[in-house]
């Protein structure tokens, strides 16, 4: 096949291929199109040529890449190491620099948290059944994908260098998927190099044809006006494609949930459970799960130097145990200090990626409570930066279930034993607040209710989720527990963030046995079990009408108003809920 040069391979729009690039068509996605490759060709300095010589792809990996409509006339990046990366990164990416403790700090651009209103699933025949659609799963056309998958292909057609992740996401062999993520962006590149599975030398000369493919061309916008967008943002997944595309954002954490997005459709149909949770395993070989949403402390408290870290935040439930689906971490990096999170702190070294940071110029040592880019500054590392990480990271059948909540009325107490109804209540519930800067426009604490404690990322209804975890914890006797990370005396800006240290001791609680042998009083509208005392816990904070600092009143009021909100949130799933379940909702 005879090709133009790439800047010109928007071939149904132009009219002709020289240095005017008129485009023939006048729609506001193709003139935006020639003016994006009419600059790349000025950019570029080279002359548009009708007739080149074919392009011979000359391994494997290319001819599969020439098959996707992307250039293999351009610099490709294949599993770079990182040195080359940061290179890359510092030579063409403003904003990037190196901290005094070695990571390359990288600037996200405008979007500096995820677009979750921006996403989209293709409607599919194969899939349209089993989708969850609505708010969460927005539904887009082919047609309309196939364009956004166009558009971004022909950009990055038009850039000096394109990187090339080959990974995969899942430890246990039976069920990991190849994933290859493509992109301009060094720094996108060694984000993925950390967050997926890294394969041996071995396995990437052998890695044939992925599974499912990332099309990152954040820095480029979406067509807005087109058929299913509503912004210049867009993440669309097609599953019958096995194609994911990025326009609009160059935030790194959308290809990481894009992945889990992925896995949290696949694992459900091959029969397993797929859970955006947190994962450690003691001294004894027993397993804890943490869920919760970002900001509740699942990162935090699962990296335990006692205990072995399988994975900080995506993992799936199989007939033998749990496995990562991840081969890093992204832990949150407001005010972190090496007193307070020792193992994430001293991760970051060279080969982690920092994110939207500030630094001493002089130094380059980051201030970690500098908010003037966002409250959502990371850092993302491989998981063996983690010095207790077990890898591979698979372990045994969980003992204990921890359902983290960020309670921003105050009222909920820092720890509770659940029944198995109440388990699915809560589980199903996800209560919890919007933690600042974890999402757009999101700059202080905001109370929601995100279904599986990760609403964003289901793909199935959450009953199918919830259900298949209540077969599990009966299968294997596990304890449920709910704690809360959130404040305590009083609402946010009355009351206080329940300290670090006292979370610590509740889950060392949990671990130890201590709480099983615990005596419990129960706990008003929410008929919640809470233990009477907690070893280096103050008694007073263990039930939150004694830790009120209001009136009485003031107190009821709070918590009848959450109660309700929880009541209100459930009618949406009672119809599928047993009983038991909907009975063991708070009672007013």
């Amino acid at each position: 096949m005879l090709r133009c040069h790439p800047v010109v391979r928007y071939a149904s729009c132009m009219q002709k291929c020289g240095s005017g690039l008129a485009p023939a068509c006048t729609r506001p996605t193709c003139r935006s199109t020639a003016r994006l490759y009419s600059q790349a060709a000025r950019q570029s300095g080279r002359a548009c040529q009708r007739f080149q010589s074919p392009v011979k792809p000359t391994s494997s990996f290319e001819q599969l890449l020439s098959q996707t409509g992307l250039s293999i006339t351009t610099q490709i990046q294949r599993n770079a190491p990182a040195a080359q990366l940061y290179e890359h990164a510092l030579r063409y990416e403003p904003g990037s620099a190196i901290s005094s403790s070695g990571a390359l700090i990288a600037r996200s651009g405008k979007k500096t948290g995820r677009s979750p209103r921006d996403k989209r699933v293709v409607e599919e025949s194969a899939t349209v059944d089993d989708v969850w659609w609505g708010p969460v799963n927005k539904k887009l056309s082919a047609e309309s994908f196939a364009a956004n998958y166009e558009r971004a292909a022909n950009y990055l057609n038009t850039q000096d260098h394109m990187y090339v992740f080959d990974g995969f996401a899942g430890w246990d062999p039976r069920y990991r998927i190849k994933v290859r993520v493509v992109c301009a962006r060094a720094y996108h590149a060694l984000f993925m190099n950390n967050m997926l599975i890294r394969p041996t030398a071995e396995e990437l000369e052998n890695f044939g044809e992925p599974d499912f493919t990332i099309i990152n061309a954040g820095q480029y916008p979406a067509e807005e006006f087109a058929d299913g967008m509503t912004s210049s943002t867009s993440v669309a997944i097609s599953f019958e494609r096995r194609q994911m595309v990025i326009l609009g954002t160059e935030y790194a954490g959308e290809m990481k949930k894009g992945v889990f997005a992925v896995m949290h459709y696949l694992m459900p149909k091959a029969g397993v459970l797929s859970l955006h949770s947190s994962c450690n395993e003691g001294p004894r070989g027993d397993v804890s799960l943490f869920f919760g949403l970002s900001g509740t402390g699942k990162t935090t408290l699962s990296a335990d130097p006692a205990r072995l870290l399988i994975g900080d935040d995506e993992h799936v439930w199989t007939d033998t145990g749990v496995f990562n689906i991840e081969g890093g971490c992204y832990a949150k990096a407001i005010d972190l200090s090496a007193k307070k999170e020792p193992e994430i702190f001293n991760a970051i070294r060279f080969g982690s990626v920092l994110e939207n940071v500030v630094y001493d110029e002089q130094t380059r040592a980051v201030d970690y409570s500098d908010r003037s880019i966002t409250e959502n500054t990371r850092c993302a590392y491989p998981i063996e930066y983690i010095p207790s990480a077990k890898v591979p990271c698979i372990g045994g059948h969980p003992k204990n279930i921890i359902l983290l909540t960020c309670d921003a009325f105050g009222v909920l107490p820092p720890v509770s034993k659940l029944t198995p109804a109440q388990a699915m209540y809560h589980f199903i519930s996800g209560y919890t607040a919007k933690i600042a800067g974890t999402e757009e426009g999101v700059t202080e604490p905001e109370a929601t209710f995100s279904a599986c404690f990760g609403q964003p990322f289901l793909v199935w209804h959450p009953v199918k989720y919830a259900q298949m975890l209540a077969r599990k914890m009966r299968e294997h006797n596990a304890h449920v527990w709910l704690v809360n990370t959130g404040w305590s005396g009083g609402a946010y800006g009355v009351g206080k963030r329940i300290s670090l240290k006292h979370s610590r001791a509740i889950i060392d609680a949990i671990h130890s046995g201590e709480l099983e042998k615990a005596t419990y009083t129960n706990y008003g509208a929410f008929n919640l079990q809470i233990p009477q005392a907690v070893f280096k816990v103050p008694d007073r904070l263990l039930n939150p009408s004694d830790a009120w600092t209001g009136n009485p009143e003031e107190f009821s009021s709070t918590l009848a108003k959450l109660a309700q909100l929880f009541q209100a949130n459930f009618k949406t799933y009672a119809d599928k809920a047993t009983p038991d379940i909907v009975a063991a909702g708070p009672q007013l």
